[in-house]
């Protein structure tokens, strides 16, 4: 006991004057030191990566001259273009359409299939979220491409049904469609974990109170969902408007503009207009960072708690009559979402010729043969995103990380800080980020750049992709008091020590998460790849989108096979591997 009391009373400060109290404050003066220079370090890095190239655009924006020995004359003057530049206007309300149509669309097909995962028990349930992965794993390029090859004239569909819908596809509301199939398992599993959240106890109880199951749901359960419903859509319109595939290969074809592409084409072609592409992204950071800060507020704007004093079990109801019906309308989803995307890949990958269809007599492995061909630009590019993902997801994991113990384990002002830095990459669309990088490591004030090597294609990376490892080690640290911390501490460990012994292995798990996340999507990025890649290096996104531009469609599909092959092993692999670890860093 008295032991135990003098090392409270050396925590506490209350030391019985032998000298033991003194040594505990200056243990706990490290502990704070580290903290200290953890944010430091982690701060900067976040302001190099991303508050930099971000402060380089607006200046770009304010003065026209800026990218040219840093020169500040003539504030302002080319701001006109945001109210005298029709293309500029026509392109930011086409952005804001598109967004906006492809939020409905994604309500009209994620909800019904959402609400029923949710409340009832539907035969399969885990074999339906698997398959509502897998738009995720399927780069939305190729995905726009694989529709292209099914209903465009003398696509698939043509040979197999006889017409075609190229009419429909290369439209707005084409466009439109092959985005909502690949965003509407976000309201899928957001309003399916949020019912069940929720749980069927609450509708039983207004049940038991004479309520009948619609009133039930009107009056109980749908407005408990509204929070997660609309965070989910507000993520939706924040990522179609800084979606750079479809648009590319779609709306390009119709002549429907949106901002990233208009961004892209002020850098592609030229003459170059620095100076336009700089104000679309900001205004297009803009519409990003309205559209987090409103998902935000609705998140943290409230909360419900359930009055009992143990967590109540999912109370699922049955679907009865309503079996069958609520299966074809499972079927019918996936089927339109994933399995057709899905096959037409594949099959195309597997044609010898495009002209010969699909048939037996016309499938060849011959595309595949080529990229795996020893000394292949294709097994270059494999080769190259493998290690740039594999780097990139080393340097983002432990960046995120330190930025996680800062943010839940640092102090006030440490915290608050950090906490606002850290919402930098999660509201900078992966286009902007890389006009800032281009502006930033190209600029003439650097005595070295890293502009034109494959260490620039590494800064992209870590920018884009730091969010991932950052939420999801922010998540299991809350999960943990601070009684380990506060135990190392009384052990006399350093802040050193309490970091590398106790709070590093406890995030590993969600760290090995997301550091898998970050190498599957690094490993086929493509936005930041086709505009800071240096002359003569390939990647996987920019090996895709230059063989579909020569017109190797089959080139480009097989290695697009291989890259969601390896995404969906390794991403399965990760997920096993957590689940016999009982971890989940997605939880919180």
């Amino acid at each position: 006991m008295a032991a135990e009391s003098g090392a409270r009373d050396g925590v506490t400060g209350r030391g019985r004057g032998d000298g033991r109290a003194p040594v505990r404050l200056r243990r706990a003066g490290a502990w704070l030191a580290a903290p200290a220079t953890l944010s430091a370090i982690a701060g900067a890095t976040i302001i190099l990566l991303v508050g930099i190239p971000v402060l380089f655009i607006l200046l770009q924006a304010v003065f026209p001259e800026f990218a040219r020995g840093g020169s500040f004359a003539a504030p302002f003057s080319r701001l006109d273009i945001v109210t005298h530049n029709p293309r500029l206007l026509t392109q930011t309300a086409n952005t804001l359409l598109l967004a906006g149509s492809v939020m409905l669309g994604c309500l009209l097909l994620g909800l019904p299939v959402g609400i029923l995962r949710g409340l009832f028990r539907v035969p399969g349930a885990r074999l339906w979220d698997v398959l509502f992965l897998i738009p995720f794993l399927i780069p939305p390029f190729i995905a726009a491409i694989a529709w292209m090859m099914l209903l465009q004239r003398n696509g698939y569909l043509e040979g197999a049904l006889g017409f075609n819908m190229s009419g429909f596809l290369f439209t707005f509301a084409g466009v439109a469609f092959v985005m909502t199939l690949n965003l509407f398992p976000l309201v899928y599993f957001a309003v399916s974990r949020a019912l069940e959240v929720v749980g069927g106890h609450y509708a039983a109880a207004a049940r038991v109170c004479g309520a009948g199951p619609l009133r039930a749901f009107v009056l109980i359960t749908a407005p408990l969902s509204v929070p997660a419903i609309a965070a989910s859509l507000l993520i939706v319109f924040a990522m179609s408007i800084e979606e750079f595939g479809t648009p590319a290969a779609l709306a390009a074809r119709t002549g429907f503009e949106v901002l990233v592409t208009g961004i892209y084409t002020r850098l592609s072609d030229y003459p170059i207009d620095l100076s336009g592409a700089a104000v679309g992204s900001v205004i297009l950071m803009a519409l990003v960072l309205a559209a987090f800060l409103l998902q935000n507020w609705i998140a943290t704007r409230r909360s419900y708690v359930a009055q009992t004093g143990k967590p109540a079990a999912i109370e699922r109801a049955e679907l009865g009559p309503w079996r069958w019906p609520a299966l074809g309308l499972f079927a019918l989803v996936g089927a339109i979402g994933v399995v057709i995307p899905l096959f037409t890949i594949v099959a195309t990958s597997l044609t010898g010729t495009i002209s010969g269809g699909l048939s037996l007599s016309n499938l060849s492995l011959r595309h595949y043969e080529a990229i795996f061909a020893t000394g292949s630009r294709a097994g270059q590019a494999l080769m190259t995103s493998g290690w740039l993902a594999t780097v990139t997801a080393l340097a983002a994991s432990l960046i995120g990380g330190l930025v996680a113990v800062i943010v839940v384990r640092g102090t006030a002002r440490a915290r608050q800080a950090m906490d606002a830095l850290s919402i930098l990459p999660n509201a900078i669309p992966a286009i902007v980020l890389a006009v800032g990088v281009i502006l930033f490591w190209n600029s003439p004030y650097l005595p070295v750049t890293l502009y034109g090597t494959a260490a620039i294609l590494l800064v992209a990376y870590t920018a884009i992709l730091l969010p991932y490892p950052i939420r999801y080690a922010v998540a299991q640290l809350r999960q943990m008091g601070g009684s380990l911390d506060d135990a190392a501490r009384v052990a006399g460990a350093s802040g050193a020590q309490t970091l590398g012994h106790v709070l590093l292995p406890l995030m590993a798990p969600a760290l090995i998460a997301a550091m898998m996340l970050v190498f599957a999507i690094a490993s086929r990025e493509l936005v930041a790849s086709i505009m800071l890649a240096p002359a003569g290096m390939r990647t996987v996104g920019t090996y895709v989108f230059s063989q579909f531009e020569q017109g190797s469609v089959q080139v480009g599909m097989a290695m697009s096979t291989i890259a969601i092959v390896i995404t969906t092993g390794i991403l399965l692999v990760v997920n096993l591997w957590l689940a016999r670890r009982g971890a989940n860093p997605f939880a919180g």
